[in-house]
C-alpha cells in the first residue's frame, strides 16, 4: 500500500475565538489562512459567524451561499459539500450565512449538540475535495455561544487574536474561563495555541503597555509576531481578497506570514 502524504493525516483544528468584536479575529482567519497556503500548507477556513465576513473577505458572493455552515450543523449537508474554493490556490471555505444566528434556539433540546462541527470535520476524511487538508481554521462569532463552544469542541487548540486597547486583559480573562469549561467537560485536549496580538499602533504608548502586560500574564504563550495597523489591512475585505493578495509587500501581509511562520513552528514542537 503507498503511504499517503504528510500533509493527508487528520488536520490541526485551530480556533479562532474572541467573545469580544473588532479585535481582528476574521481579518486574522483570512490572512493566516492565505499566508498558511502560501507556504504551501492545504488549508480550509470554516466561517462560523452569522456575519460571513470571513465569506466576503475571500470574495465569496451571498448569492454563492446556496449550502452553509448552517446546513452543516443542523445535519442537512456534509461538510465536504458546502466547501468552496477560492482565488488562493490551496485555500479553501465554508461559507456562513444569517441563518447561523437563530442555530442555538433550533438545537436547544437536541442531544449532542454540541459536537456538530466536531462530527462534521470528522466526515471529511476520505471525501475527495476535502482529503489532504493541514489545517482547519475556525473563524468563530464575536460570543461565547453555542457556534463557538462547537468551535472550542473540535478544535485542538485556540488562536486568540487581541486588540492592543486598554480592556484586552479583561476579556482574556473571561476566555480563558470557558476554554478551561470546555477541557473540562467537552475537550480535555484542548489548549491555548497562542495569542496574536492585533491592530498594534507604534506611535501610541499604550500598545507597548498593552504589549508588556499580556506577555507579563500569558508568557511564551504570545506570539512574537505582532500585527501592525495597516491601512491595507483594513481595505483588502473591501475588494474581496486577503491583504497578501491586495499588497503583498504592505507591513500587514509581511507580519501574517511570519505569524503563519511561528504557528507552523509551533505545531511542530506539539507534535515533536
Amino acid at each position: 500500500m503507498t503511504q499517503r502524504p504528510a500533509t493527508q493525516h487528520r488536520p490541526r483544528i485551530l480556533a479562532l475565538a474572541n467573545q469580544k468584536g473588532g479585535v481582528g479575529k476574521t481579518t486574522t482567519a483570512i490572512n493566516l489562512g492565505t499566508a498558511l497556503a502560501a507556504i504551501n500548507e492545504r488549508v480550509l477556513i470554516v466561517d462560523l459567524d452569522p456575519q460571513g465576513n470571513a465569506s466576503t473577505g475571500l470574495g465569496v458572493e451571498h448569492k454563492n451561499r446556496r449550502r452553509s455552515t448552517y446546513d452543516v450543523l443542523v445535519g442537512d449537508a456534509k461538510l465536504a459539500e458546502v466547501i468552496q474554493e477560492t482565488a488562493i490556490p490551496r485555500l479553501f471555505i465554508a461559507p456562513s450565512t444569517m441563518d447561523l444566528s437563530g442555530l442555538e434556539l433550533e438545537l436547544a433540546s437536541e442531544r449532542e449538540r454540541n459536537y456538530r462541527l466536531r462530527n462534521a470535520l470528522l466526515t471529511l476524511a476520505g471525501s475527495d475535495q476535502a482529503d489532504g487538508f493541514g489545517y482547519v481554521l475556525v473563524d468563530c462569532p464575536p460570543s461565547l455561544n453555542l457556534l463557538t463552544i462547537n468551535a472550542m469542541a473540535a478544535a485542538d487548540s485556540i488562536l486568540v487574536p487581541l486588540q492592543c486597547e486598554f480592556f484586552a486583559l479583561e476579556g482574556l480573562s473571561q476566555l480563558l474561563k470557558t476554554v478551561e469549561q470546555v477541557k473540562t467537560t467537552l475537550n480535555p485536549k484542548l489548549s491555548i495555541h497562542g495569542i496574536v496580538l492585533t491592530m498594534y499602533d507604534a506611535r501610541n504608548n499604550l500598545s507597548d503597555q498593552v504589549v508588556a502586560d499580556v506577555k507579563q500574564f500569558m508568557g511564551d504563550k504570545v506570539y512574537q509576531t505582532i500585527i501592525p495597523r495597516n491601512v491595507r489591512v483594513s481595505e483588502a475585505p473591501s475588494y474581496g481578497k486577503p491583504v497578501l493578495l491586495y499588497d503583498f509587500k504592505c507591513t500587514g501581509s509581511q507580519a501574517y506570514l511570519r505569524l503563519a511562520s511561528e504557528v507552523v513552528k509551533r505545531e511542530r514542537g506539539i507534535a515533536a
